[in-house]
């Protein structure tokens, strides 16, 4: 069995749940039913018996009655006792509620089994639902091609390759994927197309993982504020993806402090503003042309005065001129690691799906200026070149963190690259 089908047997028990939902209904409807009846024998039972203990109660003693009522003081004496170490021990459970948090960043409220099952279907949807275009573009092309020849042939491989580069997928990825496909077709004797769909899926998702441990996880600074930059060119999606992250975090219970420094840009900081006035979080900001380190000097300054848990960072995308922008990130980075013990958790590259390769080349030279950590990819449902995702790994080495999958405040989800292949792939086989 190959990884897409078991990609694919892992997240069907998600498409069969509303089935499994209906036939539990029915069984515990039927529960009911039974528990009811043995609930009217009982309670007819009961009565019986009732009738049968009246006249014995009445025969009871004067002696006995008042023994009883020597005897309540001392229950009531031992239940008071009883409810004082509870009182004690509500502390340590508050305690381990706050170490057992995991959200976005690692932190957040514990769930239930069942919330989490919830959680995990309504995320497979979004990838079902957010890949829709690319699955129809690329994935009906692939079919096509499976259905168009009898025979693996250099036709066959030169067809596929066009495919893979029209997806975004990258010519110097897709140059090494052919050659590793190649070598499969020839060393298990592969002729039929047919047999080549699951391996095509397979090879792809190899190419991304690259034997890396990855992580999407957002590292939190125990230590202080978790301080994280967003950078990108403008246009991008940088500052509503801003207010994405900072909704999941304030529903997860985090206090989480906006700071514009994106002074140059106008409107820019009144932007973000306004997205932290629609989350209801805290911003901060000054005027526009202001020195961006001051801004995020002073913005760090309240977050630590304010308690707040997370600060993000809007910075400016001037691209064209990188000189100047490596010197401003230079300096903010200097900023907080002078007042954040750690430094900068997280320095986050937003790049718009749409643009593809122009979008692969803007993460070239931003990794040239700054340290970057992870990738969001915004607008991924808007088009059907959702190959760039293995494109950017393969080509940047950085890997994606986080994709926007539409225009809801939910539809920024944390990237999954199982989700991704089976949201990408589930109907090729």
């Amino acid at each position: 069995m190959g990884l897409f089908s078991k990609i694919k047997d892992m997240f069907k028990k998600y498409d069969d749940s509303e089935e499994t939902k209906e036939e539990n209904v029915e069984e515990v409807e039927e529960v009911e039913d039974s528990e009811d009846e043995v609930a009217e024998e009982e309670t007819q039972q009961e009565e019986v018996e009732d009738i049968e203990e009246e006249p014995e109660e009445e025969e009871e003693s004067e002696e006995e009655k008042e023994s009883e009522e020597e005897k309540e003081p001392e229950e009531e004496e031992e239940e008071s006792e009883e409810e004082e170490p509870g009182e004690e021990e509500e502390p340590e459970e508050e305690t381990e509620v706050k170490k057992e948090k995991k959200g976005l960043f690692g932190f957040g409220k514990k769930k239930t089994k069942e919330e989490i099952f919830e959680e995990e279907k309504k995320s497979i949807k979004i990838y079902e639902k957010g890949l829709t275009k690319s699955r129809r573009g690329f994935v009906s092309k692939l079919a096509n091609l499976t259905n168009k020849y009898t025979k693996i042939t250099d036709e066959y491989f030169e067809e596929l390759e066009e495919i893979l580069i029209m997806a975004d997928i990258g010519v110097n990825t897709v140059m090494e994927f052919i050659d590793r496909l190649r070598d499969r077709v020839d060393k298990e004797h592969i002729s039929d197309p047919s047999e080549l769909k699951e391996i095509i899926v397979d090879e792809l998702f190899i190419i991304y993982v690259n034997d890396e441990v990855l992580t999407n996880k957002i590292t939190f600074n125990e230590n202080g504020p978790t301080v994280v930059l967003f950078i990108g060119v403008n246009g991008v999606g940088k500052t509503t993806t801003i207010g994405k992250i900072a909704y999941q975090l304030k529903r997860d219970g985090h206090k989480v402090l906006l700071v514009g420094a994106d002074t140059f840009r106008a409107g820019a900081v009144a932007q973000l503003d306004e997205w932290a006035k629609k989350v209801d979080v805290g911003f901060f900001g000054k005027e526009e042309g202001a020195d961006p380190a001051s801004v995020v000097y002073d913005g760090i300054e309240t977050a630590k005065k304010e308690d707040y848990d997370v600060v993000l960072v809007d910075t400016a995308g001037r691209l064209q001129n990188k000189v100047n922008l490596m010197k401003e990130l230079e300096k903010m980075n200097k900023v907080i690691d002078s007042l954040v013990d750690g430094g900068c958790s997280e320095t986050l590259l937003i790049i718009d799906a749409t643009t593809g390769q122009n979008g692969i080349s803007q993460a070239k030279a931003f990794k040239e200026i700054t340290n970057i950590t992870g990738i969001v990819l915004t607008k991924l449902d808007g088009t059907a070149k959702g190959g760039i995702v293995l494109a950017i790994k393969e080509e940047v080495g950085v890997p994606v963190k986080y994709i926007g999958l539409g225009e809801g405040k939910d539809d920024l989800s944390v990237f999954d690259i199982e989700k991704y292949i089976y949201g990408l792939f589930k109907d090729m086989m």
